[in-house]
């Protein structure tokens, strides 16, 4: 006899055809296509939890998802038959059974995003979904001191989008921020353990400011300095195709790692 039990998930999707992870009404989102392939599955109508709600066109390697089962399948037998009925762009790279408490979301002690920017004069269209064209010339040092500001705890609210009404504090801590450069291709990564909405996408267009001359290392000071009035502005936000979740981390999840 099947008993339940909760499973975690780590998945794997290309964003750029869906308005976000969460389901949304009359539009497509990673959530709907994956409790729609559990219910064919399972013949269950079951809802996920995801670790974060990417926004539409974001891109996902390591977003992990839990959810209730009363199926008596085993965990590789959902990510054998999940990935037979999920669309293409979507896939499951790992599953595992985990304790019934266990809150992708709220557990989660880790997250690294990633972002992609190609720096030349002319678009690519093979990197039109994952990476973001900057045609101008970037001052990569001034960028890299720009993201050493960024390291550490700050408040963050002048790079927030908008804040639900049950934010109780925009201060966050930012233990690593990484700037690659390999030929035109530019990756800025991002880890901490929570991001505000839009967090990392307008961290990364502050540094990009920078690089680019629009604004000043001393201005990013400013920006961090959650005491300064004189900050009204907040920096714009990045395209969202540039931006990935590549790694969210666990005290006891996954066992073997992602």
């Amino acid at each position: 006899m099947a008993t339940e039990v909760r499973l975690a998930l780590i998945i794997e999707y290309d964003g750029s055809c869906y308005k976000g992870f969460q389901y949304q009404k009359n539009h497509p989102s990673i959530q709907e296509e994956i409790e729609t392939a559990i219910q064919k599955l399972t013949s269950q109508n079951v809802k996920i939890s995801g670790a974060g709600r990417t926004d539409a066109g974001v891109h996902a390697l390591g977003q992990v998802i839990a959810f209730d089962l009363n199926s008596g399948l085993t965990p590789n037998q959902v990510l054998t038959g999940l990935n037979h009925y999920l669309p293409r762009d979507i896939v499951v790279k790992a599953a595992y059974e985990v304790d019934k408490d266990f809150d992708p979301r709220r557990m989660a002690v880790n997250r690294i995003y990633k972002y992609s920017i190609l720096n030349r004069k002319v678009r690519s269209p093979l990197q039109l979904r994952y990476a973001t064209l900057v045609r101008e010339c970037l001052n990569i040092v001034k960028m890299r001191l720009a993201a050493e500001l960024m390291l550490g705890t700050h408040d963050f609210g002048a790079f927030a989008g908008a804040l639900p009404k049950s934010t109780d504090s925009t201060v966050r801590n930012i233990s690593k921020l990484k700037i690659l450069v390999t030929g035109e291709k530019i990756e800025i990564e991002v880890e901490g353990n929570a991001f505000l909405p839009h967090q990392v996408r307008r961290m990364v267009g502050a540094i990009i400011d920078v690089g680019l001359g629009k604004i000043s290392i001393d201005y990013i000071k400013l920006m961090l300095d959650g005491n300064n009035k004189k900050i009204k502005t907040k920096t714009k936000s990045m395209p969202p195709q540039g931006l990935c979740l590549v790694k969210v981390s666990y005290k006891t999840f996954p066992s073997s790692g992602q």
